[in-house]
């Protein structure tokens, strides 16, 4: 049932009560057993609502006769009262937890979310505590043994041989670009 899908269907001419004990027991059957594959997963809740049409057909069915040849089958308990009803609380409350999880995580994020970063202007002087293709550029004050970078302006060919172009997301507006001196100590 992991790597193949079944589809059963039950033909004959069933009285009510007959009909309804078929119907159940394909249900509960189809509980238990429409989630072990990768699609079956995402099928099963669509074939369990499909079922439901059945279960209205079900009700126009005639009642049983009392001089048939044998006695109409047991319906049993409903559906949801069965073990199998327990069963699909389970995977309801996974995909449950995951439809409430998803809203309260974007929230979450909303709320507390990467900081923005410092921008850096021409003339500070900044460290940075990341990688240069991953920058995290702090402002640092220029006379502080923590400060490795003055901040330039860049010239009309750009940044000076040697020096490091910061990210635009430093800059006042986002846009504007910033070339990193060396400072040394």
């Amino acid at each position: 049932m992991v790597v193949i899908m079944r589809f059963l269907r039950r033909e004959g001419l069933f009285c009510r009560t007959c009909g309804t004990a078929v119907f159940r027991q394909m249900q509960a059957d189809t509980l238990v057993q429409g989630w072990w594959g990768p699609l079956s997963a995402i099928i099963t809740p669509f074939v369990l609502l499909l079922n439901l049409s059945a279960r209205s057909t079900l009700r126009g069915l005639p009642e049983p006769t009392t001089g048939s040849r044998r006695p109409p089958l047991d319906p049993g308990k409903p559906v949801l009262r069965r073990p199998a009803g327990l069963v699909v609380a389970v995977p309801l409350a996974a995909l449950g937890l995951i439809v409430m999880a998803i809203p309260v995580l974007l929230v979450i994020g909303m709320v507390v979310g990467d900081d923005p970063p410092e921008t850096l202007t021409v003339g500070s002087c900044a460290r940075n505590d990341g990688s240069w293709s991953a920058q995290d550029l702090k402002p640092e004050a220029c006379g502080s043994s923590d400060a490795e970078f003055e901040v330039t302006e860049p010239g009309a060919e750009g940044c000076a041989a040697g020096d490091y172009l910061a990210d635009l997301e430093y800059s006042a507006d986002g846009a504007t670009s910033l070339c990193l001196h060396y400072v040394e100590r």
